[in-house]
């Protein structure tokens, strides 16, 4: 009888003490929102100068303001997931921008070209 009590009592407090933990699941991390001036330009005057900043003596097509970028949005991604040695990859005569850099690119446009 003994043994019967002492092992009700500890199924009882295993299926308590499962509820009662602490510890909570990890919410998945938030995306963080990128911008044109937080995310988008500092890449551009990184990778894309001087050939798309006329300040900087570039003569091929401008990309030194929002409203430039977000208009060709749509070459700039495919530009610059093509491969090296494929027609109209970007950066020309760089090596190809890496993944991440990428995705910042494709998540300003999914998250709606925000500027600021």
């Amino acid at each position: 009888m003994k043994k019967l009590y002492v092992s009700s009592i500890i199924v009882l407090m295993t299926v308590c003490f499962s509820y009662c933990h602490t510890a909570k699941k990890a919410a998945a991390p938030a995306t963080a929102a990128v911008t044109y001036e937080t995310g988008i330009q500092p890449i551009i005057v990184s990778s894309c100068s001087p050939c798309h900043i006329p300040a900087k003596g570039g003569n091929k097509e401008a990309l030194d303001n929002y409203a430039s970028v977000k208009k060709e949005i749509e070459g700039i991604l495919h530009r610059i997931q093509l491969n090296p040695g494929e027609k109209g990859f970007m950066p020309m005569k760089h090596p190809k921008l890496g993944t991440d850099t990428i995705a910042v690119f494709q998540q300003w446009k999914d998250q709606g070209l925000v500027e600021k």
